[in-house]
């Protein structure tokens, strides 16, 4: 008899798989409607005010045209993790070596990232990490199953993207990884730079960017993602809150830098500002309220995340 947990999970990973076996010629759209649908035509609802007057109310999202490279690298992690339980199937193969081939010729593309960006394309820093994380994950698990696959090109790529982040992504006048090629502003997705396994936590380089965001992003124990008039332009008006996933994300990187009371201090604050369900907003407001998608689940998956990760570190801190 199977558990519902295991049916749910099997009831995911088809709709994960399919959403990968229909890519078109190895290229991914970055957001599907729940039951898997290609188009999410944006739509402006005038008569309603939103929450807190905070229109334009929409349903939709015009993102789904947009490029998103890092959603290779985030496929790709998933399907790592699945195939370390499960392995993979012949199906599931072909498809990723279909990715990875478009990916080969293509991940040198300018795109809008993972904020999701409507002022124009740019290299971002967050992008490449994840184009690097597509190449690291697809070789891992084409040797876990001795698959045939081009490993040497992959790993030329990989190593490719990984030196040109570490050319072009760190900026030594600012002494921090910047938010694209080029630019000055520091984002929070450069956190991930340590969380993928880009680099170790205690890395010099992480930790000064690390201290820089804690300077200019920081509203302890809340992170925003970047300053709005200095990073690459969004294209939406207005200010936003704090960003909770950005805030969990920190928690873990101080983890892996070695700094777990102050990794413990900022998670248990940020404990605080659940509401009664034990469930986060997208985003803080500057009086603590909650702003943006509620519950959002990218936030929850950063919760667990950053939990796991400090409550196994301060067990070996703690170990004789």
């Amino acid at each position: 008899m199977k558990l519902g947990l295991y049916e749910e999970a099997t009831d995911f990973a088809k709709w994960f798989l399919d959403r990968v076996e229909e890519s078109q010629g190895g290229h991914m759209q970055p957001m599907f409607t729940i039951e898997g649908g290609h188009k999410m035509n944006e739509e402006i609802l005038g008569h309603l005010e939103g929450y807190r007057n905070s229109s334009p109310v929409r349903i939709g999202n015009d993102a789904y045209k947009q490029e998103q490279l890092d959603v290779y690298g985030e496929t790709l992690d998933a399907a790592h993790i699945f195939a370390k339980q499960r392995g993979v199937k012949y199906g599931g193969f072909k498809s990723m070596g279909k990715m990875m081939e478009w990916l080969s010729k293509n991940w040198q593309n300018k795109d809008e990232g993972i904020w999701e960006v409507r002022g124009g394309k740019r290299d971002f820093l967050h992008s490449r990490l994840m184009i690097w994380v597509a190449f690291d994950r697809a070789i891992k698990i084409a040797e876990q199953q001795s698959l045939p696959a081009p490993l040497e090109q992959w790993r030329n790529l990989r190593d490719t993207v990984y030196n040109e982040i570490m050319e072009k992504g760190w900026s030594e006048e600012n002494q921090s990884f910047v938010q694209y090629y080029g630019g000055d502003a520091i984002d929070a997705s450069a956190l991930s730079i340590s969380l993928t396994g880009f680099t170790v936590g205690y890395d010099e380089r992480m930790v000064k960017t690390i201290e820089r965001m804690q300077r200019e992003l920081m509203n302890e124990p809340h992170l925003y993602r970047y300053r709005i008039e200095t990073a690459a332009s969004d294209g939406l008006k207005g200010t936003e809150g704090t960003f909770s996933i950005c805030s969990f994300w920190l928690v873990e990187a101080l983890t892996r830098a070695g700094k777990l009371q102050e990794a413990r201090r900022y998670l248990e604050e940020m404990f605080t500002y659940a509401n009664h369900l034990g469930l986060y907003s997208e985003e803080v407001g500057p009086t603590g309220e909650a702003l943006g998608n509620f519950p959002q689940a990218f936030t929850h998956l950063a919760l667990i995340s950053s939990c796991l990760a400090l409550n196994e570190a301060l067990d070996k801190s703690f170990s004789p």
